[in-house]
């Protein structure tokens, strides 16, 4: 479990296809402090800790992605010299900064808008019918494993829809989303809360 507040920009060093395609991220985490096995989400992706090396401030870590968490995450995401948003799992007692996150992704948005307003950069996305339901004004949603909260949602005559988010200075600098441009595409996780609520109504109605 996450929290989508990111502790750190990783950089793909190197992807091997070997069966699954194992990934070397580079990264200023400390390794002594990470074990073999751990949970780190990868810009909304959570993936276990297959190997590790290198020095505090210029850690290593290796991961296995499957085919099938390739083929849900957004193009390109996996190639070498791609950025990654990197948050650690959260541990019992750690501040609940953002919104619980499970790590793991529900599809892909694109950018239909990125533009500055006022000190901050006003972001729109555009996702499907099948997660349209689960996104509403003031709720929290995951965009590339950043915890944002939804400013306004329009929706669309054929089912999708669009939702904007407001990126404070801060927040572009520590993670990938200050290098957004319109086209571009996301890992999105809507609410789990919001998952349930939808399951409980169609059980209800």
């Amino acid at each position: 479990m996450f929290t989508g507040i990111v502790t750190a920009i990783g950089t793909i060093e190197s992807a091997e296809q070997r069966g699954d395609l194992r990934v070397t991220v580079a990264c200023p985490f400390d390794p002594d402090a990470i074990d073999i096995g751990a949970s780190i989400a990868c810009s909304g992706v959570c993936l276990t800790v297959v190997a590790l090396g290198g020095t505090k401030g210029d850690a290593r870590l290796v991961f296995d992605v499957s085919g099938e968490t390739v083929s849900c995450t957004r193009p390109g995401m996996w190639g070498e010299g791609a950025k990654l948003n990197l948050e650690t799992a959260l541990k019992l007692g750690d501040e609940l900064g953002g919104h619980l996150v499970t790590g793991h992704v529900d599809g892909v948005g694109q950018v239909v808008l990125a533009r500055d307003e006022g000190g901050s950069r006003k972001l729109a996305f555009r996702i499907g019918r099948e997660l349209a339901l689960f996104v509403a004004p003031k709720g929290s949603i995951t965009v590339d494993g950043v915890s944002l909260t939804v400013n306004d949602v329009r929706d669309r005559s054929d089912g999708t829809c669009d939702f904007a988010v407001n990126i404070i200075p801060h927040t572009a600098e520590v993670t990938t989303l200050g290098q957004l441009a319109e086209g571009d595409r996301v890992n999105l996780e809507i609410d789990v809360l919001a998952r349930y609520l939808k399951r409980m109504q169609a059980l209800a109605g």
